[in-house]
């Protein structure tokens, strides 16, 4: 689609439309599933088996479509893959009157950054800001806790506020103790994050925690007011919708096979066209970036993970959460949930080697959304999907910059902890190609393992790791060691 071409902005809706279709493609790495409907005795809930959408899909207005790439042409970059990485990466170059065509495999927003579950945490991946003190200077650990905290939730406030976006943005979330010795470990994070200028949390006790959360399972918190939650979908949607106004060209289902260098440029090859890049080209993906670049060695594990939402909240979600705060626990296998729109609460956790089918996915997520509200066994799911994330063995987002010339740009490992960092390291791309800045050269500094045949041996892998966590935290219950 070209800028001159009519532009739907993204739009939400009141509640989830049950009976849409999704047109997105299932290759077996997502699915969009809901519990029997028919237990419910409730017609109005069927849908139709074939494709359901899942609850991003269905609280969004029907929304553009983009053909596929079926000729060659040249531009100045080139933008692999339509998440919110790839989106903000080529919203801030077309801002930049950078030409760029972004290329997407399937639909904008079919993988992870538009099935997550939406919550906004500061932060490198798993690298939080003991991490970065440990691993740089104090300057350095100073420097990157900015960027990965207030610099990456601001810049969403400003481009929603710059192309009138609802988000349904919500401020602030909770971690909760599930073990009166994880306070300890908490505190330690808030000293860490204050002595690093970031006064923006505060450590709860039982009692305060309980004014957020109707539950009795846990034992203190801390609240912190620069995290909060989106819908991820319709922020991916509004990224690319201002690339769209920018003068940005958009191809869906228009898979990238081969990069190949030449003196002309790059040139990406897809089934039925080819790009001749003249400045360079951005990989972000997390799942293909590795066949893409063959030349580079695997540092990441990929890993399944599960999301669901429920029915709405009988007496409405204030009942279990009165601030409408986001919450994330400190268990092995974490949960996270918030509430969303029509009394919905988003519930979500776990992580596997190899994806559970439907039923075990709803059964799990059902289990522990009762466990958190023991009280409350009407609370049911509508809708339950699962889909990959990636990990790094030190925890922090893999960037680098590769290419006989320097110019190809790929990020991944973000550890199912990437809504708000996708964002500000697109914008840091941009910079570092248009020379704004040197941000991208930061986070390209920190050094990762190469994991031999490890995308290969992640059905093992994460098990066996998972397993000696275990052992490990029944052998002292008061560590604080989360998946």
């Amino acid at each position: 689609m070209k800028s001159n071409d009519r532009i739907i902005k993204p739009e939400l809706v009141s509640d989830a439309r049950t009976g849409l279709i999704s047109r997105i493609i299932t290759d077996g790495d997502w699915n969009w599933v809901r519990p029997d409907s028919e237990r419910h005795n409730d017609e109005s809930q069927k849908i139709d088996p074939g494709n359901p959408a899942n609850y991003y899909e269905s609280t969004l207005a029907p929304w553009m479509s983009f053909p596929p790439l079926e000729s060659d042409t040249q531009c100045e970059l080139v933008v692999i893959g339509g998440g919110l990485l790839g989106a903000s990466t080529a919203l801030h170059l077309a801002e930049s009157g950078v030409e760029t065509i972004l290329l997407e495999k399937n639909a904008i927003g079919s993988g992870a950054s538009g099935r997550n579950g939406g919550q906004l945490t500061p932060g490198l991946a798993r690298w939080e800001a003991e991490s970065m003190l440990e691993n740089l200077s104090y300057q350095e650990a100073r420097r990157l806790w900015k960027f990965t905290s207030a610099e990456a939730m601001s810049l969403i406030d400003d481009i929603a506020a710059k192309y009138s976006l609802d988000l349904d943005r919500k401020h602030g979330h909770l971690t909760a103790a599930v073990h009166p010795g994880h306070m300890s470990a908490l505190v330690k994070a808030a000293d860490a994050r204050h002595s690093l200028g970031d006064h923006q949390v505060t450590v709860l006790s039982n009692y305060e925690l309980r004014e957020h959360i109707r539950s009795e399972i846990y034992h203190g918190g801390i609240h912190d007011d620069c995290g909060g939650q989106i819908h991820s979908l319709a922020l991916n949607r509004g990224l690319i919708y201002g690339f769209l106004k920018n003068g940005g060209t958009v191809h869906e289902h228009s898979e990238v096979i081969r990069i190949e260098e030449t003196p002309a440029g790059t040139r990406v090859h897809t089934p039925s066209g080819i790009v001749t890049a003249t400045r360079g080209v951005i990989i972000a993906v997390h799942d293909d970036t590795h066949s893409l670049l063959s030349q580079d060695p695997a540092t990441t594990l990929p890993f399944y993970t599960y999301v669901g939402v429920t029915r709405p909240v009988g007496g409405g979600n204030r009942s279990l959460l009165p601030t409408g705060t986001a919450v994330y626990d400190t268990q092995l296998q974490i949960d996270y949930y918030r509430p969303v729109r029509d009394q919905r609460l988003l519930f979500g956790g776990q992580g596997t080697g190899m994806r559970w089918d439907n039923n075990r996915t709803v059964d799990y997520l059902t289990s522990r959304l009762r466990t958190v509200f023991a009280d409350r066994e009407d609370l049911e799911l509508d809708f339950a999907w699962s889909g990959t994330t990636d990990l790094t063995l030190n925890g922090a987002t893999d960037c680098r910059k590769s290419g006989s010339r320097g110019q190809i740009y790929s990020v991944h490992g973000w550890s199912g902890h990437g809504v708000a960092q996708t964002v500000r390291i697109g914008k840091a791309i941009t910079d570092d190609i248009t020379g704004a800045s040197d941000d991208f050269a930061m986070l390209a500094a920190i050094k990762h393992t190469p994991l031999f045949m490890g995308r290969q041996l992640a059905p093992v892998a994460i098990p066996l790791a998972k397993t000696l966590l275990g052992i490990s935290t029944r052998l002292a219950p008061g560590k604080m060691i989360s998946f």
